[in-house]
């Protein structure tokens, strides 16, 4: 059995946590594909599995809506297609859910969601209530709402993060490709590759952006950014073709599709790792004497309050800020447990 093979096998056999991701280009100009993706789902619930879908398509849907033909480049107006479309999409999804036995939830995230500490555990909990209860749940952009600060940017992102989040076993990222391929030197596409166990400049060179924005927004590039990600944090990924209507079984058949990216370690990132790495934006600094940066680094014991020699932000208790030794290097973040206004006093 090749190494390809055996490490399919082992993550069909062990994924207890699955995240699918469904591509605009996938669902736009009919959602014949939903069917069969709720199904397979259906399938991995009743096996045990904890599963959540991640779903684009509210602005295709809203263009469908109102006969555009293109995706527009001024964000207002593709934040009208979101609200025209989001609605119809979820209609898809839970009817196809209610003739499983179970209920499709919308759940609609900006960054920010993602990125402050109490929204945060709040979204984990939901997912686990969600999942303890049976149902499904079906996460987007909040494309209606979002803008350039608090977007995530595309829906490959938002998987990965959520993967992340959730310590996902296992991200399948569904598209209209059979997975990465080989480039020759005219560009023209060769072989699948099945297998990626370190994601180098040279499989990053392989990944074009999107080579059609009717629609949608990414391509290739970002999938392969999303895998880094997930494989950073100590888990796998799967880009396969979701116009395969036994995809989802094939992959937890263990079978050769698409393009598996695999983590160069078997060591899993901590949850507090996960979220210092992929989630939290400093808001203030702690300036720290030369006796805590020693206990902090070299002894692994927490901040005291005495070592403490300078407060800079305005943060509350819970979220992260950064430790400065006295050189002004930046050596730890950290979690706060006060105010900002009580630590300066």
């Amino acid at each position: 059995m090749d190494d390809n093979i055996k490490h399919r096998m082992e993550i069909a056999k062990n994924a207890k946590c699955v995240l699918v991701k469904l591509g605009t280009r996938l669902l736009t100009g009919g959602f014949e594909v939903i069917p069969e993706v709720v199904a397979s789902v259906a399938d991995l619930m009743r096996s045990g599995r904890e599963v959540m879908l991640v779903s684009s398509g509210a602005v295709g849907l809203g263009m469908e809506t109102i006969g555009a033909k293109k995706r527009p480049a001024k964000l207002s107006q593709a934040q009208a297609l979101a609200a025209l479309g989001q609605s119809k999409l979820m209609s898809f999804y839970e009817r196809e859910c209610a003739k499983h036995g179970f209920h499709a939830a919308q759940i609609l995230l900006t960054a920010e969601d993602l990125r402050d500490r109490k929204r945060h555990l709040n979204i984990l909990n939901c997912l686990d209530a969600l999942w303890k209860q049976g149902n499904l749940p079906v996460v987007n952009e909040n494309d209606s709402v979002s803008v350039d600060e608090i977007r995530l940017g595309d829906n490959d992102t938002l998987a990965a993060m959520l993967a992340i989040m959730a310590r996902a076993d296992l991200t399948v990222i569904l598209t209209t490709v059979d997975g990465l391929r080989e480039r020759g030197a005219d560009s023209a596409l060769g072989e699948r590759i099945p297998l990626v166990e370190n994601i180098t400049g040279d499989i990053r060179d392989l990944a074009d952006g999107s080579d059609d924005t009717t629609f949608s927004i990414g391509g290739m590039a970002s999938k392969i950014v999303a895998a880094e990600m997930v494989a950073k944090a100590g888990e796998s990924t799967i880009i396969a073709d979701g116009r395969d209507k036994r995809v989802l079984d094939r992959v937890f058949n263990g079978e050769d599709v698409g393009t598996l990216f695999i983590p160069s370690s078997d060591r899993h990132m901590r949850s507090r790792q996960r979220w210092f790495d992929f989630f939290s934006k400093s808001k203030g600094k702690l300036f720290v004497d030369e006796g805590a940066a020693e206990a902090l680094i070299a002894k692994g014991r927490s901040l005291l309050p005495s070592g403490v020699t300078g407060v800079e932000g305005a943060f509350d208790r819970g979220d992260t800020v950064e430790i400065v030794a006295a050189d002004g290097a930046v050596i730890a973040k950290g979690i706060a447990n006060f105010r900002a206004e009580d630590l300066a006093k």
